[in-house]
């Protein structure tokens, strides 16, 4: 039995180099600027629609690909600072969506991403009270939508495993009530890191 361990894990050690070279991690960072849009219509005499676009939003993201290009790939983006809801509520938007990826290679150092999947948008509305249920207490409230995305980038080795991506997403939110429209565009750039195989 331990011998057959041992064996196990040396196979497995072994084997670990090669399977990387066949496959890619990569990590960034960005920051990006969210379109939506404006107010246009009157709803009632007081309130006008609001929009859920504008500010900076920072962005994380991760994906993992196979050889054949194909992987999966994460991100969550939230406004950095609040936005104000109706003149008064302070709020600030946090998307998130997990995808299906494809990133052919256009040249040595250039690599396309075409992303497409689902997630969710969570709106949280700060108050001036806590709020306390049984798991503990927070100062805001949340309103939760599902959320398709499709999303595209070129990313450009600038320095060995460095790379920069400007890259544009698109969110169809749905029954996005709290907001003018349920739709709405990010764009920026994202700085990252390839772990693994680039061939």
């Amino acid at each position: 039995m331990r011998k057959s361990l041992w064996l196990l894990v040396l196979l497995a050690f072994f084997s670990v180099p090669h399977l990387m070279h066949a496959q890619q991690l990569d990590a960034g960072f960005g920051v990006f600027t969210l379109v939506a849009p404006s107010n246009t219509t009157l709803t009632s005499t007081s309130f006008t629609p609001q929009s859920i676009g504008g500010g900076a939003f920072p962005a994380v993201s991760a994906n993992y690909l196979w050889k054949n290009h194909l992987g999966i790939q994460g991100e969550v983006t939230w406004r950095a600072s609040d936005n104000v809801y109706g003149g008064y509520q302070p709020f600030r938007p946090i998307l998130y969506d997990f995808n299906a990826m494809y990133a052919p290679y256009l040249g040595k150092h250039v690599e396309l991403e075409l992303l497409g999947g689902i997630g969710g948008q969570s709106s949280r509305f700060y108050n001036a009270y806590y709020q306390c249920t049984f798991y503990g207490c927070s100062d805001y409230s949340s309103s939760n939508h599902f959320l398709g995305h499709v999303g595209g980038g070129i990313r450009f080795y600038v320095w060995h495993r460095v790379f920069v991506r400007p890259e544009a997403h698109a969110y169809f939110v749905h029954n996005n009530w709290e907001f003018n429209s349920g739709q709405s565009q990010r764009y920026g750039v994202s700085i990252g890191y390839s772990f693994g195989s680039s061939d």
